[in-house]
């Protein structure tokens, strides 16, 4: 295989360095360590956390791409003779499609119900004394196994639900001693046996929610394992128009959905960062000229200008086809494009924040007394604003994350958001929405996108209203 590495993969990974550059100055710093464990002492916010966190690694396992190789053909080099000469499918796969097999291309003619053993459609069939009947055909893939579906795919339905609940029940709870060992092992030096370490973290005398994680952790498990087990003998979800499985375009689509919501934010924060405290803090010319380019971006409509700078892509694609490699080179432009635009018209709410934040530290005694000893701009902004407008930063990412989701399902809905042959939700929703005045209606790849995004927008913003209550200096006041 040939690894491939596309844009929106670099900088994947790069946000991942990003995320380990924060966690471990978080824990170096007093203050946000006790603030992110009042995160992580929340029941909700723990369960959400793991949530989330699923669904990043999916993202991940899906940003690993690679061309796999053709059968060797032989190449004439010379007077040496023949070689062989390896040559590299077009097709750009990841390694999350190395666990779909065979689902990562159509196995059916068009529809199948969700665990179906036939079409969805009659055919004419040639029945057993040799004249055509209308009847469902057998599908190629989905029950495949059964000799008579009828009496027993029920049966076999329960038997691989209890056998994948039971594995993934088991590879969480194995998962978690590991991970409680490891713990015991690197805190050894406080002289604490083993059982007392586990009775300590059930009884979670450190203040954060471990039942709540253990539980929630094993539950992503068994549902991960539920899934991709059946998935190796049924269509879970169905089958599309074109027969492709919905299960394995529902879930190369969290892929899009995650990297719309992060890489627009790691976009939109140093504009914001940038002029929001800067307009706060230096005020005069500076302050009007900041303002002057939010309002007028935000007189402008968000949509049409995300249409036109995405139609204004497409044409120098359509006009530079040699600048693509693949297929995937192309859509991932896209998609980068669109992450773009999405981040230079969403920055300026997080700015007016900070500018308002900005405007009333900078007016604080302490601020002054550094001013009147002579600390220059720069180190004035570096240890006394910034550090002080972190949770509105921390807090907008949070509730900005799901909003981003929602809009990239929206814009691929009307047809300016990523491109068709993209795994995205909105592109399922786009597809699937005639086909609801069917009769009788495919209703499941509709469902399976719904159900997909909703949970992880739902996992998101009760996060984000658990980071908002921890970091918000007047809900602390509250309390």
């Amino acid at each position: 295989m040939k690894p491939v590495l596309l844009w929106t993969d670099g900088l994947v990974f790069l946000l991942l360095l990003a995320m380990a550059t924060a966690v471990y100055l978080s824990g170096r710093n007093l203050q946000m360590r006790q603030q992110w464990r009042e995160v992580f002492r929340s029941r909700l916010g723990m369960a959400a956390a793991i949530i989330v966190a699923a669904y990043l690694g999916v993202a991940v396992l899906d940003s690993l791409h690679f061309r796999p190789a053709l059968a060797p053909t032989p190449a004439l080099t010379g007077p040496a003779g023949n070689s062989a000469e390896i040559h590299y499918s077009p097709r750009v796969l990841s390694v999350l499609d190395l666990f779909f097999g065979e689902l990562n291309d159509p196995t059916e003619k068009s529809y199948s119900r969700p665990f179906a053993a036939f079409a969805f459609s009659q055919e004419s069939l040639t029945g057993p004394d040799g004249e055509l009947v209308r009847a469902y055909p057998r599908l190629a893939y989905g029950g495949r196994h059964l000799e008579d579906p009828s009496k027993h795919l029920p049966a076999d339905l329960l038997l691989k639900s209890l056998g994948a609940v039971g594995l993934g029940a088991g590879t969480g709870l194995a998962f978690a001693v590991v991970v409680a060992g490891l713990g015991w092992f690197f805190t050894r030096g406080r002289r604490t046996s083993w059982r007392r370490y586990m009775t300590e973290l059930w009884r979670e005398s450190s203040g954060l929610s471990w039942k709540t994680a253990l539980f929630t952790f094993i539950g992503v498990c068994v549902t991960l394992a539920w899934l991709y087990q059946l998935s190796r003998w049924y269509h879970v979800f169905g089958t599309d128009k074109v027969g492709g499985d919905v299960l394995y375009h529902t879930v190369k689509s969290i892929r899009t959905g995650v990297l719309i919501g992060l890489l627009t934010t790691l976009v939109m924060l140093p504009l914001a960062i940038t002029m929001g405290v800067s307009a706060g803090y230096f005020g005069g010319l500076i302050d009007d000229i900041i303002q002057y380019i939010y309002t007028t971006l935000n007189s402008i409509p968000g949509v049409l200008l995300i249409a036109a700078a995405v139609l204004i892509l497409q044409v120098y694609m359509n006009n530079h086809p040699e600048l693509f490699e693949t297929e995937a080179a192309r859509s991932d432009l896209r998609l980068l494009f669109l992450c773009i635009i999405l981040g230079v018209t969403s920055w300026t709410g997080l700015c007016r924040m900070l500018r308002a934040e900005t405007l009333k530290l900078r007016s604080l005694d302490y601020v002054e007394a550094a001013r009147a000893f002579g600390v220059g701009n720069a180190v004035l902004l570096a240890r006394h604003i910034l550090p002080n407008v972190t949770h509105i930063v921390l807090i907008s990412i949070a509730l900005d994350f799901s909003g981003l989701v929602l809009a990239e399902a929206v814009l691929s809905y009307v047809g300016v958001g990523v491109d068709p042959s993209m795994p995205s939700w909105g592109n399922m929703i786009n597809s699937a929405r005639l086909e609801l005045a069917r009769e009788p209606a495919v209703w499941w790849p509709l469902a399976a996108a719904f159900v997909f995004m909703f949970i992880l927008v739902l996992a998101a913003n009760l996060y984000a209203d658990v980071v908002r209550d921890a970091f918000d200096p007047r809900a602390a006041l509250k309390k």
